[in-house]
């Protein structure tokens, strides 16, 4: 990403990001609510487009570039959205096999091996025949993750992963990115504000300043910690005490980080029926 500028009209939301994501990364884009994070996510993926600046994958031109240079690199990359953005009216295994359908040429048995396979690597084995209403928000998004890994992408886009998860199920996920990295040599770009993940996942991250409209710093999160670039990136990274040290804010409304401790869980799918609800 080079020089990039995005806005909506004439209104400029950001402007001046600048960033590499190298290979394997887990690679977190946050930042203070409204300073563009999942504008600028929207845009990695192909689905808005820059005022100024350009994006590349893998040597290629994505921004500006032509239909088909954007076609080639989406089919290389996998979306799991905020609400997971499955199919209520199907199952796990057909959400799996829709993309599967549309862009191979595999058997219906072929199709069917692929879909266990993605949900055996999202540790949902045995839910293949579970509709989304019928499994946990924390199943959902690994069943998502799952249907973004159908085409073997190497890049995968998560927007906002942890939203509306429990503390053990949001460390379940982010167990489960790691180990896809590591297993998979999948690279990943987040975008979220959730401390704990960042703290815990991250390989490298770009801070977004809503007040100075472009990003404020770039690189290990950690490093960010002992010296924040700017004062809002200081406010969303030190804990309330810390800031309150700083003399920062009077009363910083963050909680304090803890350290997260690995909880496993069984969670073998209960006997069940085709007629049952």
């Amino acid at each position: 990403v080079e020089g990039l500028q995005v806005g909506y009209g004439s209104y400029v939301l950001m402007r001046d990001v600048a960033f590499d994501v190298r290979r394997g990364d887990i690679f977190f884009i946050t930042g203070g609510s409204g300073c563009g994070k999942s504008t600028l996510l929207r845009v990695l993926m192909g689905f808005k487009e820059p005022q100024k600046g350009t994006v590349r994958f893998f040597g290629r031109l994505f921004w500006p570039g032509g239909d088909e240079d954007r076609l080639a690199v989406r089919r290389r990359t996998g979306v799991l959205f905020q609400q997971g953005a499955l199919w209520s009216s199907m199952t796990l295994a057909e959400n799996i096999a829709v993309p599967l359908r549309q862009y191979t040429s595999l058997s219906e048995r072929d199709i069917r091996r692929q879909a266990l396979l993605k949900l055996a690597l999202a540790g949902l084995s045995g839910f293949e025949d579970y509709y989304p209403s019928e499994i946990s928000g924390g199943m959902r998004k690994r069943a998502g993750l799952a249907r973004a890994l159908a085409l073997d992408p190497d890049i995968l886009f998560l927007d906002e992963p942890s939203a509306g998860l429990d503390p053990v199920s949001a460390k379940l996920l982010d167990d489960l990115v790691v180990e896809l990295r590591n297993g998979l040599g999948t690279t990943f770009v987040i975008v979220s504000h959730e401390l704990a993940s960042i703290y815990a996942i991250a390989t490298r991250i770009v801070f977004l300043d809503a007040q100075a409209r472009t990003m404020a710093a770039l690189g290990n999160p950690r490093e960010m910690v002992r010296d924040p670039a700017t004062k809002e990136s200081a406010m969303l990274f030190l804990t309330r005490g810390q800031a309150g040290q700083a003399g920062m804010v009077d009363d910083p409304q963050r909680p304090e980080i803890t350290g997260m401790v690995r909880v496993r869980q069984d969670q073998a799918p209960s006997p069940r029926h085709k007629d049952s609800l």
